[in-house]
């Protein structure tokens, strides 16, 4: 079992492979540890393997990290947001990726304004069309985009989404590229982050223009479901 500074080491090459293979280099994609169900031990040492950016999906369990690990990392909330925990994660998170319903939009809005700070979000669009996942539908994207970029207090940095589950990493390229193609159609100041791609397939994920990854697994190994 390799340690985790090890792991942090081979997805950076990967990283760097990959952003090579598609006109990039290594600094434009922002590498975020998926620290969901880790403890903070072995949280800490994928911050002291240079990792900067955690990324956790339940608002309870990532409150507790957030106090015991203290200033330092970026942190980013990439799980399901209920409209009911958004001023849990306003002004605790850098970002939030997960943003898909105009109830929520309303809720990190007011609260944001409340606390007087801009929060950073994305768009989380519905790439999967399977009854049970999140995301907003493909059609709707760039009106929803529109509402959310209008929004006080919010700041929309860009999309994320989640492909299909697939064996072979290649049969999830056309998502990432249609993922790419509706980024590439929001205005300037909404593109500063397109975060996909996760352990199965962040490579083609970044051949295919990604700027942010989530990796778990290639770092700190299987876990048990949460």
């Amino acid at each position: 079992m390799p340690s985790i500074h090890d792991s942090v080491d081979r997805v950076r090459e990967r990283i760097a492979d990959a952003a090579k293979r598609s006109g990039r280099q290594a600094d434009d994609v922002t590498l975020i540890a998926v620290s969901k169900t880790v403890d903070t031990s072995r949280i800490r040492e994928a911050l002291a393997a240079g990792v900067a950016d955690l990324g956790e999906n339940y608002v309870q369990e990532a409150l507790r990290k957030v106090t015991e690990i203290g200033p330092g990392p970026r942190w980013h909330f990439i799980g399901h947001l209920q409209s009911n925990k958004a001023r849990d994660v306003v002004g605790r998170f850098d970002v939030v990726h997960s943003v898909e319903s105009l109830s929520l939009v309303r809720e990190l809005s007011k609260r944001a304004v409340i606390l007087g700070i801009i929060q950073r979000v994305l768009v989380e669009v519905g790439l999967d069309t399977a009854p049970a996942k999140t995301g907003v539908e493909l059609a709707q994207v760039l009106d929803f985009a529109a509402e959310v970029a209008e929004a006080p207090g919010l700041r929309l940095d860009g999309l994320m989404g989640i492909p299909p589950v697939v064996e072979d990493p290649d049969d999830a390229r056309p998502y990432f590229a249609q993922l790419r193609r509706l980024f590439e159609q929001l205005p300037a100041d909404n593109r500063r982050m397109l975060s996909m791609g996760m352990t199965g397939d962040f490579e083609t994920a970044i051949e295919e223009g990604s700027t942010a990854v989530r990796i778990g697994t290639a770092i700190f190994g299987q876990r048990d479901a949460h």
